[in-house]
């Protein structure tokens, strides 16, 4: 039986569309403006076509300011470019090279305070000699502490900035999985920023979605999945990212991931390349 957050879910997607499962110009035609929302559907990086990645690292600059939690990303990416140079970023515009500004202003979505990076994102972008076009802040774990009125704070700063910088993407965040479960505080916020998001038609990389979720589409969050891939059954912990590359010999590449499992970046990274190729115009076909 399907519980009411999975509910939610397939009524959401019966009306909108994800980032990863629409097809053709069908996004296109929602309201005149598209979503985009980056979640477990989006982490299968063989399904991009080659030259949708080299169209986003020539087209943009993109700014990430984050913490340890948002470092999973940058770490599964310096991986994968270690793999292939099809995948090559760098804090410089170089050819051939996405411009990525790791840690650039410095803090997180609630560090030193939940407002400080809207400020430094405005001077940043009032300044900006960079060219930067996509403006990208991730949580560390705020949002597990977060009420309803600071995650409405975060989105209406995030929708001022968007106003100030019209030409600028800025990409909305969800916060990482605590343990909660479906009905703890993380989640019921984080299905706010969701539902914001879908409603508002942004671009949301869902964090959290993608922690609760193996690469064969497994779920976990039903069973207090955290962000370092623990879960329980039965009573007794286990460990998502363990158990897939214990039955996945020679698919997983063990590399330090702050707070993680290695494969939980990679996951990570490969939506993070999807959701670029997604901003250069690339369609997934069904």
């Amino acid at each position: 039986m399907l519980n009411i957050t999975q509910i939610f879910c397939l009524l959401i997607f019966s009306v909108f569309f994800t980032g990863c499962l629409s097809a053709g110009q069908m996004d296109k035609k929602v309201y005149g403006k598209e979503i985009f929302i980056i979640d477990h559907h989006c982490t299968d990086i063989g399904k991009i076509p080659e030259k949708w990645i080299e169209k986003a690292k020539t087209e943009f600059n993109v700014t990430y300011g984050h913490t340890s939690h948002g470092s999973q990303i940058v770490s599964g990416m310096v991986m994968l470019k270690n793999k292939s140079q099809l995948y090559n970023f760098d804090r410089h515009e170089l050819r051939n090279s996405l411009t990525l500004y790791d840690k650039r202003p410095n803090g997180d979505l609630g560090y030193p305070d939940r407002k400080e990076w809207a400020r430094k994102t405005y001077h940043m972008l009032k300044e900006d000699t960079l060219g930067i076009n996509i403006v990208m802040w991730s949580w560390c774990g705020q949002v597990s502490r977060a009420s309803e009125g600071d995650i409405e704070t975060y989105l209406h700063l995030m929708t001022e900035l968007e106003n100030l910088f019209p030409e600028v993407t800025f990409i909305y965040m969800t916060g990482h999985l605590d343990g909660t479960g479906e009905y703890g505080n993380l989640n019921l916020r984080n299905d706010q920023i969701r539902e914001y998001c879908m409603k508002n038609k942004k671009v949301l990389y869902d964090f959290a979605d993608i922690e609760s979720f193996d690469p064969d589409g497994n779920y976990y969050l039903d069973r207090r999945a955290r962000d370092n891939c623990e879960y329980f059954e039965w009573g007794k912990k286990r460990n998502w990212a363990e158990d897939w590359c214990n039955t996945n010999p020679g698919r997983c590449t063990q590399y330090p991931c702050a707070h993680t499992k290695s494969l939980n970046c990679d996951l990570k990274a490969n939506a993070f390349w999807w959701m670029l190729a997604r901003l250069a115009g690339w369609y997934p076909e069904k």
